[in-house]
């Protein structure tokens, strides 16, 4: 009987821990965005990310609120020899936030740590070459997300990106797109969307507008979205976002179905920060 009680208490403690946790986070981080923003933040963001003064004062607000709470529960963790600075952080948390202008009540909930390098670093890559035969290469890369916890990026790149912005290449932009990707456990190209009706719509654009990449990748015509997202649905995807953010004009003019989808999903319009 009194093992029975004890187990019923253990279940009902899980259970209250499951329920308060939410409302619990919820209350911390909006402590977090009602603190002081630091001017000293505020100057370094503005060096570093070139629409920061073009957002609206409610889009300006909300990127500050969003990348407190973004630097209170992300690690920062250095490689390569690397010393990670405040500028490094702020740079990687406002960009990325960026994503997040939208509301959507998450911070990248599985991701935990971005793995910074000074410049291009490699790993190990297992490759088929063949029936039943594989080979293992050195690979450089500039970023990677994973599903489970991390992503890593380059500071040289993310320096060439952010005093570049309109190029359509941004490495944050890119590899924290995935990870919206990833949320649900899969990297397919479809991020969680408000409702099951928005799945229908997504799917039909995206691959159109994925096929039309492919096809004029396949005849050489000159494209505003970046080659490289004819590579899979998931990559299309990171490069749209890259292009909507960095290009949105261009992508507008080109592509208004892609473009008016992801103003959807991102509930942002960068044309007027232009």
């Amino acid at each position: 009987m009194v093992a029975t009680i004890i187990i019923f208490i253990i279940i009902g403690l899980l259970v209250t821990g499951i329920l308060v946790n939410p409302i619990f986070i919820k209350q911390r981080r909006k402590r977090l965005k009602s603190r002081p923003f630091p001017p000293l933040w505020n100057a370094i963001i503005n060096n570093n990310l070139p629409i920061y003064l073009r957002l609206s004062p409610t889009e300006y607000r909300r990127l500050q609120g969003h990348i407190q709470v973004f630097l209170a529960e992300k690690q920062f963790i250095s490689c390569g020899g690397l010393q990670v600075t405040e500028e490094m952080k702020l740079t990687i948390a406002a960009v990325a936030c960026l994503l997040l202008l939208n509301e959507r009540g998450e911070y990248f909930p599985k991701l935990r740590s971005i793995l910074i390098y000074p410049s291009t670093y490699f790993v190990n890559e297992i490759i088929a070459t063949g029936n039943y035969v594989v080979e293992e290469r050195r690979v450089a890369r500039l970023g990677e997300s994973w599903t489970n916890d991390q992503v890593i990026v380059s500071w040289q790149q993310v320096q060439k990106d952010t005093h570049d912005w309109h190029d359509g290449h941004n490495v944050i932009l890119h590899e924290f797109a995935h990870q919206l990707d990833q949320e649900d456990g899969k990297a397919e190209g479809v991020p969680i969307l408000q409702q099951k009706s928005d799945y229908l719509i997504w799917a039909r654009v995206m691959t159109e507008e994925y096929q039309q990449l492919c096809n004029d990748v396949q005849q050489g015509s000159e494209t505003v979205i970046d080659n490289y997202g004819a590579t899979n649905p998931s990559e299309f995807f990171a490069v749209a976002t890259e292009t909507f953010f960095e290009k949105p004009e261009e992508l507008l003019k080109q592509h208004p179905a892609l473009y008016e989808l992801l103003q959807q999903y991102y509930q942002v319009d960068p044309v007027q920060w232009y």
